[in-house]
């Protein structure tokens, strides 16, 4: 029962769904004050949703130190049926070298391990040539409106400095360290809804099908090539995921067709220029529109340098695996620490349990994670003396 193990535990045991932090922070804030940690609660929203952020800061040797920040979520997603777990979601249990519970991968044996790397590295270097941050929030797996992107907002206005991020979420896919993410895809959701004229189906020239007007844009915009991707990022995609029209029934022509679609979106491209290579499609078409646009991230991308190569090496040392970059996956809080911080890297353990029945963590991936940021605390630490 390593230190590590025992916060994981800990942490798991904190029923903490979306935004109810349940305490999680709490743990953290005493364990961090004892470490010279000065804890900033940030807390956000409306009383019924309201978001637990705490900022905690540990000043290095010198006023200008650079600063390295570990971050993370202490919110889990809601367990599904419960019936379906082969054991309570939020009471740790161990099961043929695995720990069960609600949050084991994603992301509270993250938390558990970077916090307790910290306090190796604090113990063996009192006077660190780095400054050392969290920023946790228990609103990722929510709307993330208030969580996160609320701390970089609140850091950014009054100038805060932000040198290194380290996220927590878990990119391994067979064992911890054999993948990290450099980077992720902007992600942006379009509704476009097409206007026609309603009317009876056997009186086309009375009507106008929206439907019919909207499909050769719909194609063109399909077989549409945004970019050609580059050498970190595949190209940007565009895909429908819905389409809604009609009554219901088999005799009327609609008035009105909705389809909604997605871009995933790479460095090549940018929003604006993807909206605007939309817009210039669908009025080509002549079509009658409208289009609201919802970006919920931005790319970004940490090409090689001082934190790749500080994680890189922390990795290859403590597990002799040369480890693959990747900027594939959904989103994370990465996208908005990316705005203020120059160097944001995505390193936790494997993610094929993650939101699921059973989610589980193998124990023995535990200490190997911890050591690597250990590790990469103190390659960054020795750069910077």
């Amino acid at each position: 029962m390593t230190p590590t193990l025992l916060l994981t535990e800990e942490l798991i045991s904190r029923p903490s769904v979306t935004p109810d932090d349940a305490g999680c922070l709490e743990i953290l804030e005493r364990r961090l004050a004892a470490l010279g940690f000065v804890n900033e609660r940030m807390d956000s929203g409306p009383e019924t949703f309201r978001v637990s952020n705490l900022w905690a800061k540990r000043p290095g040797a010198s006023a200008d130190a650079p600063v390295l920040v570990f971050a993370g979520h202490t919110d889990v997603v809601p367990t599904g049926p419960l019936a379906q777990w082969s054991q309570p979601p939020f009471v740790p249990t161990h099961r043929d070298g695995k720990l069960f519970g609600r949050g084991a991968a994603d992301m509270k044996s993250s938390i558990a391990a970077f916090v307790v790397a910290v306090e190796e590295f604090v113990a063996a270097t009192p006077q660190s040539p780095i400054a050392l941050a969290l920023l946790l929030t228990s609103d990722e797996e929510g709307p993330a409106v208030d969580g996160t992107v609320s701390v970089c907002r609140a850091l950014q206005a009054r100038g805060e400095r932000l040198d290194w991020c380290i996220v927590g979420e878990p990119t391994a896919v067979e064992h911890t360290g054999d993948m990290v993410k450099n980077g992720r895809r902007g992600s942006m959701n379009g509704k476009l809804t097409v206007r026609g004229v309603q009317g009876h189906i056997a009186y086309p020239q009375l009507a106008r099908n929206p439907i019919h007007q909207a499909l050769p844009a719909l194609t063109e915009l399909a077989a549409t090539e945004w970019d050609r991707g580059n050498d970190f990022f595949p190209p940007t995609s565009w895909q429908i995921s819905n389409i809604h029209g009609g009554t219901g029934a088999s005799n009327v022509i609609p008035g009105e067709v909705v389809i909604d679609c997605n871009f995933r979106f790479c460095t090549e491209s940018t929003s604006d220029g993807l909206q605007a290579r939309v817009a210039e499609v669908l009025d080509r078409h002549g079509l009658q529109y409208d289009m609201v646009w919802t970006i919920s991230g931005q790319p970004f991308l940490t090409e090689p340098g001082v934190l790749v190569n500080a994680v890189r090496d922390a990795i290859r040392d403590e597990t002799g695996i040369a480890t693959e970059l990747s900027t594939t996956g959904g989103t994370s809080d990465g996208r908005f620490i990316a705005r203020i911080c120059p160097q944001v890297l995505e390193c936790g353990p494997p993610n094929a349990m993650i939101h699921k029945i059973d989610e589980h963590v193998d124990v023995a991936e535990l200490e190997p994670l911890k050591n690597i940021y250990r590790r990469a605390i103190e390659n960054l630490a020795r750069g910077a003396a």
